[in-house]
C-alpha cells in the first residue's frame, strides 16, 4: 500500500507572510519539513501541495530547484487541493503535514502511520497533550473522497479533515495515538513572528546538516534553557481553525 505525504504550503499567511520559505539555520523552513518527512520509514513519496495563486509561484520555483514533487491546486479550498493531489498520485493512504511545522518528528509520523495501517482506520492522528508543531494526520483515500464530495462548511474545506474527525465522525473509523503528556503548552509551529524567533533559537542550537534532531533533543534544550518557553507563550493555539469556525457561523446564517 503506497503511503503519500502531502505537505500543504502557501506564501499568503496573514500573520507571517512568506513563512514557509523563511530561513532556519540558513535553510528555508519548507526544506526542513520535506527533509524530515523524507526520512520517515513509512512514507513512500512526499509531495508539496501549494496553490495556483501567483503568490505561490515562489514555492513552485523553490520546489523545482530542489527537485521536490509539486502539485498546485485551489488556494482556499485546501480539501480540494488534497483530494486532487492524492488522486493524481494514485494513493490509498495520505499523510497530512503542514509546512508550518519545521520540527515535525519523523519518528512520531512513523508511529502514527503504523497505527493507522495496523488498525484499518479511515482517519488516525497524533492526539493527546503534544507540542503544537508535531501535528500529523493519516487519512484513507476513500474517507478523503467522501469528505471532498460532501463537506460544505468553510472550516471543513480549509482544514481538510474536520468533516471526518468532527462533524461526521460517526461515519468513519477514527483513532489517535497519545505519545506525550503535559506538553500541550509548548508551541513549535511557525505561524507568528514570535514563533519564528523561537524556531530560530531551536535551529541555531540543534541543527546539523544531514542530521535530524528529534523531539527529545528539543525537550532537553528546553530543560537547559527554561526561558525559551516565554518567547511565544502569548499566542493562542489553533487560531486559524477558530477563525474558520466563525466563518462557519456566517456561512450557515447566509445559506439557511
Amino acid at each position: 500500500m503506497k503511503v503519500i505525504a502531502i505537505i500543504q504550503a502557501r506564501m499568503s499567511s496573514t500573520r507571517l507572510p512568506g513563512k514557509v520559505l523563511l530561513p532556519l539555520a540558513g535553510v528555508p523552513a519548507l526544506n526542513h519539513v520535506v527533509s524530515r518527512i523524507q526520512s520517515c520509514k513509512t512514507v513512500d513519496k512526499v509531495v508539496v501541495a501549494t496553490s495556483t495563486d501567483f503568490s505561490d509561484d515562489a514555492i513552485e520555483t523553490y520546489c523545482r530547484e530542489s527537485n521536490f514533487d509539486l502539485y498546485r491546486g485551489s488556494l482556499l479550498d485546501v480539501l480540494d487541493r488534497y483530494y486532487q493531489c492524492a488522486k493524481s498520485v494514485n494513493t490509498n493512504t495520505i499523510v497530512r503535514i503542514t509546512a508550518d511545522c519545521p520540527v515535525i518528528d519523523p519518528i512520531v509520523v512513523d508511529a502514527v502511520v503504523t497505527g493507522f495501517l495496523a488498525g484499518g482506520y479511515d482517519y488516525y492522528s497524533l492526539s493527546g497533550e503534544f507540542p503544537d508543531g508535531l501535528d500529523c494526520e493519516v487519512i484513507s483515500f476513500n474517507a478523503l473522497e467522501k469528505a471532498w464530495k460532501n463537506a460544505n462548511l468553510p472550516s471543513e474545506r480549509e482544514h481538510v479533515c474536520p468533516y471526518i474527525h468532527t462533524s461526521h465522525k460517526s461515519e468513519f473509523k477514527t483513532g489517535g495515538l497519545e505519545l506525550f503528556s503535559g506538553l500541550q503548552h509548548m508551541r513549535w509551529t511557525l505561524d507568528e513572528p514570535n514563533d519564528y524567533e523561537l524556531l530560530k533559537i531551536i535551529y541555531d542550537s540543534l541543527y546539523k546538516p544531514e542530521e535530524i534532531f528529534l523531539t527529545n533533543n528539543i525537550l532537553l534544550e528546553f530543560q537547559k534553557n527554561p526561558e525559551w518557553i516565554n518567547v511565544n507563550q502569548t499566542i493562542s493555539r489553533n487560531s486559524g481553525y477558530q477563525k474558520s469556525l466563525v466563518e462557519d457561523a456566517v456561512f450557515l446564517k447566509t445559506n439557511h
